[in-house]
């Protein structure tokens, strides 16, 4: 087994503390940065993504997954950084205004970075005025609107409604997710896109920037 597919099972695994070593150790052996990014790291988070999708595994396996590839990216940091920018585009994230919850979003801001979408996350109960903030300030490809509740669902709608009368929604591509939210209800919001998973969603992302 080479490295890389030694880096790739240890993302799976979540080794939190072997994949930083086993990235220095590549390092050491001079492989390019980017190489062990993409051929190490990253088709270790997309493997744990799709088993995440097919409902193969569950949120705690995401997370130790991701903490792993986050402890591994960190070791590369300071050799990304000097080759400049390495990401595709830019999506701005959050869930919406009354909704606390944010292990979806999270896991949706996760996947879009391994895609190479640099994230904005604004967090939880995020208004609409912070997301034109955003949009204005941060100039994204995409925004996504996550929510989990049947009681906040109609915020993604107040939101993309508010987008409209601040003069951007015509900037962006608003995804909707989250529990209740169905594809109907991102018809009738009239929103770009709903994605069932944040496997989905950093596809959908990935291949609509990729597009332009």
């Amino acid at each position: 087994m080479s490295i890389l597919n030694e880096l790739t099972e240890l993302v799976i695994k979540g080794d939190v503390n072997g994949t930083p070593a086993k990235v220095q150790e590549a390092v050491d052996q001079g492989l390019d940065a980017q190489v062990i990014l993409n051929e190490g790291l990253m088709p270790g988070i997309n493997e744990i993504g799709d088993r995440f999708s097919k409902g193969q595994i569950f949120v705690p396996n995401v997370l130790v997954a991701a903490k792993a590839m986050n402890a591994g990216v960190d070791v590369l940091k300071p050799l990304l950084e000097g080759g400049g920018d390495t990401t595709i585009g830019t999506a701005v994230a959050a869930t919406v205004k009354g909704d606390l919850h944010d292990i979806g979003k999270n896991l949706v801001c996760l996947m879009m970075r391994s895609a190479n979408l640099k994230v904005i996350d604004l967090g939880a109960n995020v208004s609409a005025e912070k997301y034109i903030e955003a949009i204005k300030e941060y100039k994204p490809d995409v925004v996504v609107m996550s929510a989990l509740l049947t009681t906040t669902m109609n915020e993604q709608g107040r939101t993309i409604q508010a987008l409209e009368e601040a003069g951007v929604r015509d900037q962006v591509k608003v995804m909707v997710g989250g529990a209740p939210v169905t594809q109907e209800w991102a018809d009738k919001i009239k929103a770009d896109a709903f994605t069932a998973d944040a496997a989905e969603a950093a596809n959908w992302a990935k291949e609509y920037v990729l597009s332009k």
